[in-house]
């Protein structure tokens, strides 16, 4: 469940993680480089990327490609409201970025990126995995496999997750 206090600021009052975070949701491909850049930062000791990528076979069976879509408001608010959870369990976290791209992508490409910065690797993992887990069974993004035989078939990010680890 959302939490409003997370997604809105005080009127005339700026997150200060908000000039650190990039949150970003579209039909572009996705860049390694640019990610990394966002988050590096002089005071990180690390910086650990989590890139999802459309992979060839899903249950045995060959995947073409998949399709994804999103609603794109209440996703953005989701990945910052999980920037804030990181915050309060990992507060050394000086930089974050969350981009998911929609439309349809072919074996390979990359789907998702989060990046996080910290001063140590340690914290830089976990955070970095609690924010991947938690965008795909939170955030309202959805995906369709297109499979080799011609079939299709819509299934959300947490459910396939949770059925294919």
């Amino acid at each position: 469940m959302l939490d409003p206090s997370v997604l809105s600021p005080i009127p005339g009052e700026k997150d200060p993680h908000q000039v650190n975070d990039h949150f970003a949701i579209g039909l572009a491909p996705l860049s390694l480089e640019e990610i990394y850049q966002l988050v590096d930062d002089g005071g990180n000791g690390a910086i650990v990327v989590m890139s999802g990528m459309v992979r060839n076979k899903t249950d045995g069976k060959a995947v073409v490609a998949l399709e994804y879509q999103a609603y794109e408001p209440m996703a953005i608010a989701i990945f910052r409201q999980i920037a804030a959870q990181i915050r309060q369990s990992w507060p050394e976290v000086t930089r974050m970025a969350i981009h998911h791209r929609i439309g349809r992508l072919s074996v390979g490409e990359i789907s998702v990126l989060v990046a996080v910065g910290c001063p140590h690797r340690s914290e830089a993992f976990a955070a970095c995995q609690y924010a991947i887990d938690t965008l795909k069974h939170n955030a309202p993004i959805w995906k369709k496999e297109h499979w080799a035989d011609g079939s299709s078939s819509w299934v959300s990010i947490g459910a396939c997750e949770a059925e294919n680890p």
